[in-house]
């Protein structure tokens, strides 16, 4: 349907390294967009790059440090220096610590918080001020997760970090309206990627997935839908709105 193309518009993906960014990157670029491949390993990025090019989509990389704001500024400058207008961001950068509640410390959470939700804070401002300057305005999806809705234990900031993320985008989409700009957030459930494949193929992974209805993991193109409705004019009266996509874990009651 060419309400879900993204043919004119230029994105921005942060984390696009690997993992659930690089594959929101190249969904994006299949729909017609031209991608700034954000994060900070080049290399990882110039792989994610040279695979857009071979279905003849435009990706670029771009050296990014979601904790620093002069990162973030230069990011953003240089993504719109080379592709025109920014139109969409994908604030996916994200990280996790696992341990008992006991075993956490200060830097621990000061590395999930800074990342996951001042860094998404940061890209957000940034990206909005760039929107409203060139006035088409545009659709930023921030990437939370089911755990910002429900808790589980060993991960308290990144709990924390989601859930901050999720209300941060209620307010940004009441806040950016104005501007035509459109907030909303995708909140997956248990994907395997990098950062969770060894838990998930493990023995407490195999006792998640009897909890989720559908009774298996998300595959990652199964978020190609709901990352293409918040992004594209499809989803035009949407802001403010949070999507789980997670096989129905949320409703799960146990």
């Amino acid at each position: 349907m060419d309400r879900f193309s993204l043919e004119g518009h230029a994105a921005i993906v942060t984390g696009a390294s690997g993992g659930l960014g690089r594959h929101f990157a190249l969904t994006l670029a299949r729909a017609g967009a031209k991608v700034a491949l954000a994060a900070r390993r080049l290399n990882a990025l110039a792989d994610v790059a040279k695979e857009i090019a071979g279905f003849d989509g435009r990706a670029i990389p771009v050296t990014l440090d979601v904790t620093d704001p002069a990162s973030v500024r230069k990011a953003v400058a240089d993504a719109a220096t080379e592709l025109g207008p920014i139109t969409v961001l994908v604030n996916n950068s994200g990280i996790t610590v696992f341990k008992e509640l006991f075993a956490h410390d200060e830097s621990d959470w000061d590395g999930v918080i800074d990342t996951n939700l001042k860094g998404a804070w940061l890209m957000a401002q940034e990206t909005a001020r760039h929107m409203a300057g060139h006035g088409r305005g545009g659709s930023i999806v921030n990437v939370a997760s089911i755990l910002g809705l429900r808790p589980t234990i060993g991960v308290p900031a990144y709990l924390a970090s989601k859930a901050g993320l999720i209300h941060l985008t209620h307010g940004l989409a009441l806040e950016l309206a104005r501007y035509k700009i459109r907030v909303n957030a995708l909140a997956p459930g248990y994907f395997a990627t990098d950062i969770n494949r060894e838990f998930l193929e493990g023995a407490a992974g195999e006792a998640l997935k009897k909890r989720i209805p559908q009774r298996r993991f998300g595959q990652l193109e199964d978020l190609d839908g709901a990352l293409l409705l918040l992004a594209s004019d499809a989803g035009r009266y949407m802001t403010g709105a949070v999507i789980p996509v997670d096989g129905g874990h949320l409703v799960s009651s146990v």
